[in-house]
């Protein structure tokens, strides 16, 4: 059994690497491109990985392995803290059908194009799907553990949404611009920016762009999406313990991603609001901290030869997943809204 001092080393080096990733965020040039800290400490982790790790791998294994396991589902069930149940009443059942058809069209399209038409392997296609679909690295991180993922698949994926979702955040407010002729409400577009932008971060820096009341309607449909992170994990490890050559996880039952599960159950208790707000700001900060720690042991252990070798598919699918959230993400947007209303 690994013991503390084998997982010291390895654990103050990804804490350094979240501590640094977590200044950087806030500096006002990182702000206006949108890196948050997760991107930034994967980016930090894989310079240091492909770089002077080498000289101290041996000391560091066993805390960077714990970082990217253990402190990434305690990351993700803190991510509770940031949701209330009240967020959804913010942005009414429109807004939570939109996230739901945006987010199920957007990882059945993942799939079928990445498998049938570009012969990808599973778990980059899943992987990619479940960022392009949900929220970004956060969804990236919380489902590589469910399907075992390798690093480096891990890392293309983060790497899709870092691309795509920055076009994401600059592209998004020039559309409003570009069809403000149509009327599109303010609170429209900050719905349509929440369910259709990949990270947090970048739906923050989208709705800002046009107006105050948008970043607020964005934020809070976009955390809704996050929620459905945890019925989005348990579903998905359902569905892969029925195929057939997971028979033998399905003889002992579904494994159930318990820290989604928990995840969930975080998100309840915030919603009644038991805990002071000092508390909760604090919590939110060691959980930025957590999974911050979690993305840069996870970037030192991504080789750049492994991503070289995944080739030109990964950013195609991300390319066809991206467009899709702009029309299909539009129509959807559109559909709904006129039909409720």
């Amino acid at each position: 059994m690994t013991n503390l001092r084998q997982i010291l080393p390895g654990l103050a080096l990804a804490i350094a690497l979240a501590v640094a990733s977590l200044y950087a965020a806030d500096l006002p040039a990182m702000k206006h491109l949108g890196f948050s800290a997760l991107t930034l400490a994967i980016l930090g982790g894989m310079l240091i990985g492909n770089t002077v790790y080498r000289y101290f791998a041996v000391a560091s294994h066993h805390g960077i392995q714990f970082s990217k396991q253990k402190l990434l589902r305690l990351g993700i069930i803190l991510f509770g803290f940031k949701l209330t149940f009240q967020d959804i009443a913010a942005v009414g059942f429109a807004g939570v059908l939109i996230d739901t058809l945006v987010l199920c069209t957007t990882f059945l399209l993942a799939f079928r194009i990445g498998r049938k038409y570009l012969g990808m392997d599973e778990q980059s296609v899943i992987l990619i799907g479940a960022g392009s679909s949900i929220c970004g690295a956060a969804a990236i991180l919380a489902t590589e553990p469910v399907i075992k993922a390798h690093a480096e698949k891990v890392a293309v994926a983060v790497a899709t949404v870092v691309v795509f979702g920055t076009v994401a955040m600059f592209l998004w407010p020039m559309l409003y611009q570009w069809t403000s002729h149509l009327g599109i409400s303010e609170f429209n577009y900050g719905v349509f920016a929440g369910s259709t932008i990949h990270e947090v971060a970048q739906a923050v820096a989208a709705g800002k762009s046009v107006s105050e009341a948008a970043m607020t309607t964005a934020v809070i449909t976009k955390m809704i999406r996050v929620m459905m992170l945890a019925p989005f994990l348990i579903a998905l490890s359902s569905w892969l313990a029925a195929k057939p050559h997971g028979s033998r996880q399905q003889k002992s039952g579904i494994a159930i991603p318990w820290f989604a599960v928990a995840f969930l159950a975080v998100a309840a208790f915030n919603s009644f609001n038991l805990l002071p707000a000092a508390w909760v700001s604090a919590i939110v900060s060691l959980d930025n901290l957590l999974l911050a720690a979690a993305m840069g042991a996870l970037g030192i252990t991504t080789h750049f030869s492994a991503i070289r070798q995944a080739g030109a598919k990964p950013m195609l699918l991300a390319s066809i997943l991206f467009g899709w959230l702009i029309v299909g993400g539009g129509l959807i947007n559109f559909g709904v809204s006129h039909l409720l209303h």
